[in-house]
C-alpha cells in the first residue's frame, strides 16, 4: 500500500479537492475559491495530492489545470474491502447468535 495515498487522504481539505475535481478539471484559483484557507495553503495540498498520483496537472497557457486521477484509490479500495469482510462476517454471526437467544 502507498502511504502517500493514504497520507494524502488523511487530511479533509484534499478530499474536499479530491470531491470538487470529480465534478471536473480546474485551475488553482478555481480550486482555492471552495475553501477559506489560503492559496499558497491550498497550493501545498496540490502539491501532496500530485506527489500520491491521485492529481495530475497540465498546463493551459499560464496556468494548470489539475485533473482527477482515482486510479491509485483502488488500493485503498481493496483494503477497504477486507474490513467490509470482516465486519459482514462480524455482523452475521451477532445476527446469529441474537436469534438463537430469543
Amino acid at each position: 500500500m502507498s502511504e502517500r495515498t493514504y497520507r494524502a487522504i488523511a487530511d479533509p481539505t484534499r478530499r474536499a479537492i479530491l470531491d470538487r475535481l470529480r465534478q471536473g478539471p480546474a485551475n488553482a484559483n478555481a480550486l482555492a475559491g471552495n475553501f477559506v484557507t489560503s492559496r499558497p495553503a491550498i497550493s501545498k495540498h496540490l502539491r501532496i495530492l500530485r506527489e500520491s498520483g491521485l492529481v495530475i496537472d497540465k498546463p493551459s497557457g499560464r496556468e494548470r489545470i489539475y485533473h482527477l486521477n482515482a486510479a491509485p484509490l483502488g488500493e485503498v479500495f481493496g483494503w477497504l474491502g477486507d474490513y467490509r469482510t470482516f465486519w459482514q462476517s462480524s455482523l452475521d454471526q451477532l445476527k446469529r447468535n441474537l436469534e438463537e437467544e430469543t
